[in-house]
């Protein structure tokens, strides 16, 4: 055998050595792009906010999908409606109370991909000062500049939001829907 055979032989050897590595997850934070939006009904009325201020960061590899953690930092004081006497109830002590609680924190570890090819992240919310489970179904686009696009369901009452006068569930749902589209770049 020439040094030349042997040396593709190596190099062959080599690539197969390194495909037969687990896969690493890749670190990103969310670049400029995203959005963080969520949506309900008062009195019939379908109303729509957002925040523009969270910060994400990921850590993923979509063929490993249970090694994931995903990190979500709200400041609740960003919260905008569109609608000023609607965004001064929500920052108010009835709901979001950002005065005492100014941030909202949504963490998950260990991924789950789902039968229709979207990914489950089963994590927790902090609101408030209340932690509960909260699941974000998501689809994942690769490339350059890599997308998240998902949506959760958040049951405003368990945190605390909106009880009181506002607790009636025929004028404000308990059910509040949460979209994200986050962009993200690869983090320094």
């Amino acid at each position: 055998m020439s040094f030349t055979q042997r040396s593709a032989h190596a190099l062959a050897g080599v690539a197969l050595a390194l495909a037969a590595l687990p896969a690493v997850a890749a670190d990103y934070v969310q670049a400029p792009g995203s959005a963080l939006t969520f949506a309900s009904k008062y009195q019939g009325e379908i109303f729509v906010g957002r925040f523009p201020d969270f910060r994400t960061t990921l850590s993923f590899d979509p063929a490993d999908p249970a090694s994931a953690r995903l990190d979500v930092a709200i400041p609740l004081a960003t919260a905008s409606t569109r609608n000023p006497e609607r965004d001064e109830t929500l920052l108010g002590e009835d709901f979001f109370f950002a005065s005492k609680f100014p941030e909202a924190r949504f963490k998950a570890s260990g991924f789950r991909m789902l039968d229709d090819g979207r990914y489950a992240a089963d994590g927790t919310l902090s609101l408030r000062g209340i932690s509960k489970p909260v699941t974000l179904t998501f689809e994942w686009t690769p490339g350059a500049a890599p997308v998240l696009a998902g949506k959760a369901t958040v049951p405003r009452l368990a945190f605390g939001v909106g009880a009181g006068d506002w607790a009636d569930v025929a004028e404000l749902p308990d059910e509040v829907a949460v979209s994200t589209r986050v962009v993200f770049r690869p983090a320094p």
